[in-house]
């Protein structure tokens, strides 16, 4: 029997609600497949954490992290600690120090989900997003310059290395190979005229050694537009950082809303652990009430079971969410239902344990 350590990292308002149901169907997949088992280890890391230690994270987490397969995380956010902390001292920096370059999130309309768009049919909203994760506009990389005087200049870098811009969209192009389905690269050339220009490049570059992957180039506003108006047209995507976490959540709301968003931020190499998560925030305005969505957490769950050889279990996860969208018996208010989140948990173990007759 494999088994997988994974470091669970709750974190804030709804984030130890809905990682209790995804660590709920997980442990029922190993019980059912029983090749595989988990063993979890729990880390309470997170604002309250800064509040008490004036750290996100102790100083040798990222030592303590290395010895896992794998890194849960819920929901990281709280009134009162200022979002760059939040975000930069614990989820940017679990990304940057572990080189998980690639962040996918799949933007895919599911059976029974809420669509806001007119005429949109399942297999028109199918798309597969890979994110550069490492650098690009997210790079910390700038200067605070003369602050609090007439003349304050405050500088943002985008950082596009040679290395970082190649591996990311090779990456896309090999998946685009896979899944035999067009691979498109969103950008804004016409107005970055360094950062941008030189992505453009590398893509027709890259572009060559895959003559059999057909491609497509959009400026960003533009594929905002079109993402709307034509989702249709996009199947694998690959974009830069603040692109990919802009559009991502427009995809989000095009199929089904927030409550079904996952990512997972990938280390290909497997050097070091990857990170799978729900990517929507903390809403600490509905903590504690039984209210919050735990499907995104368990579609999360999905892909680290993906990542992990176990594409079949991945797969089921999906279509028992899809079920449950389509039966519309247990989902929570945000879905228009009245059913608490362990009750939804529970759902996807019953319907888990029902695979094994």
């Amino acid at each position: 029997m494999k088994t997988f350590k994974i470091a669970v990292i709750a974190g804030d308002g709804i984030g130890p609600e809905v990682l209790a149901e995804g660590i709920k169907v997980l442990n029922k997949v190993a019980e059912i497949d029983g090749s595989l088992d988990f063993e979890f280890t729990h880390f309470p890391w997170g604002c309250q954490y800064y509040l008490e230690t004036g750290k996100m994270m102790p100083d040798d987490g990222i030592e303590t992290l290395k010895k896992f397969d794998a890194i849960y995380l819920g929901a990281v956010g709280f009134p009162g600690v200022p979002d760059h902390i939040s975000l930069w001292d614990l989820l940017l920096r679990i990304r940057k120090e572990f080189d998980q370059y690639v962040n996918i999130r799949p933007v895919i309309l599911l059976d029974g989900a809420p669509c806001p768009l007119k005429d949109v049919r399942k297999e028109d909203i199918n798309m597969l997003y890979i994110r550069e994760n490492s650098e690009g506009e997210y790079a910390g990389a700038g200067d605070w310059l003369y602050k609090g005087k007439p003349h304050e200049v405050v500088l943002q870098n985008g950082v596009f290395s040679r290395v970082g811009t190649e591996r990311i969209i090779r990456y896309a192009y090999e998946e685009a190979r896979k899944q035999g389905r067009s691979l498109t690269s969103i950008s804004k050339g016409n107005a970055l005229n360094y950062s941008m220009v030189f992505w453009d490049e590398v893509f027709k570059e890259v572009g060559q050694e895959y003559p059999d992957v057909k491609t497509y180039s959009y400026l960003v506003d533009a594929a905002a537009m079109f993402m709307v108006k034509d989702p249709k047209r996009f199947e694998v995507v690959v974009t830069s950082n603040l692109f990919g976490d802009i559009l991502t959540d427009l995809g989000a709301a095009i199929s089904g809303g927030m409550g079904l968003a996952a990512g997972a931020n990938i280390n290909p190499e497997r050097k070091y652990p990857s990170m799978f998560e729900p990517i929507h925030g903390s809403a600490p305005d509905i903590a504690g009430q039984g209210k919050a969505d735990p499907l995104a957490s368990i579609w999360s769950a999905s892909q680290m079971l993906d990542f992990f050889g176990y594409e079949k279990w991945g797969a089921a996860l999906i279509k028992i969410i899809e079920e449950l969208m389509v039966e519309k018996k247990t989902l929570t208010p945000d879905m228009n239902g009245t059913a608490t989140t362990s009750e939804v948990g529970d759902a996807v173990v019953a319907k888990v344990a029902a695979l094994k007759n």
